[in-house]
């Protein structure tokens, strides 16, 4: 065999030996993924989260998905003759809107089912309304009213541990139920981190359209990856985090406070960026975790 050859083999036995750790250390832990951004309108980069995601199963994680479909639900909004409206960066819902969501939703949800069970995994779509998986209070955006949009207050998680049992794998589109039993639609970083508290996830990862958290957001070298969540506080409470950041940061304390042990935040535009982060020792985005957690990655 040629040297080139035999390197490129051995190089890529260091890779497999470097992932070694990392599935002994999360074998049969659940890991919730929040898949949306350009990761879902891209087919090339939407084939390899699938992918991502089905490995981790087949080496032993529990992986549980939860997606989103913004884009896709604007665009048959507008062709339903409407225009998309938002308020505060929410989607104004009323009723018809609500109905397209919901059409659109289970559409995407169904989609990602079939890619999944074309790689030879059991996938199972469900939306938050199965099993009572998410109740929800109406939500208001500085007060004001902005229709069938649902705050999570209750999570029901047996439907999901029946289907981890089970050694499926679900795919959750988020839609709730409120107490009157109307249909809310629910922003789906908030519905992920609600399932990775209920679940007592291991992980938490958020496919974004962003690099990472940035301590200044104009120096691509400033790159943090990894954050305890007290830094995370610190780096709030010091005005470094603004704009779409911001909430989603919160989303990962509010989970890291609550029982998840890690929390992920990745550029879904890089291929395979899930396996990147999980079984390397550097890692592609930011990691928050909590103050006891041992660090994987760096000393920042």
């Amino acid at each position: 065999m040629e040297e080139k050859n035999m390197q490129e083999i051995l190089q890529k036995a260091e890779v497999l030996i470097e992932a070694l750790p990392y599935i002994q250390r999360f074998n049969r832990k659940i890991i919730v993924v929040k898949y949306g951004g350009s990761a879902m309108v891209d087919e090339e980069l939407k084939k390899s989260v699938i992918q991502d995601v089905t490995l981790l199963k087949l080496v032993g994680f529990k992986p549980i998905i939860v997606h989103g479909g913004g884009k896709e639900i604007s665009k048959w909004v507008e062709k339903s003759g409407m225009e998309p409206e938002f308020v505060n960066g929410l989607r104004k819902t009323d009723a018809a809107t609500m109905e397209i969501a919901e059409m659109v939703l289970g559409k995407v949800n169904k989609s990602l089912v079939q890619m999944v069970q074309e790689l030879g995994v059991n996938a199972i779509g469900i939306s938050g309304k199965d099993g009572g998986l998410l109740k929800v209070d109406k939500k208001y955006s500085d007060g004001q009213d902005i229709g069938f949009v649902g705050d999570v207050k209750e999570v029901n998680p047996k439907v999901l541990f029946d289907l981890l049992e089970k050694d499926f794998l679900p795919i959750v589109c988020p839609i709730g139920l409120g107490d009157e039993f109307d249909t809310y639609n629910i922003n789906a970083d908030d519905a992920a981190c609600a399932i990775a508290r209920a679940v007592s996830a291991e992980k938490l990862a958020f496919l974004t359209d962003i690099e990472g958290v940035y301590k200044d957001p104009s120096d691509k070298s400033t790159l943090i990856s990894e954050l305890s969540a007290s830094e995370a506080h610190r780096l709030i409470g010091d005005g470094f985090i603004g704009g779409g950041m911001l909430p989603k940061l919160n989303n990962c304390i509010d989970a890291i406070e609550n029982g998840v042990s890690r929390v992920h935040i990745l550029d879904g535009r890089i291929p395979h960026c899930l396996l990147l982060e999980i079984f390397t020792n550097r890692g592609i985005g930011t990691a928050i975790l909590g103050d006891s957690e041992e660090r994987f990655y760096s000393k920042n």
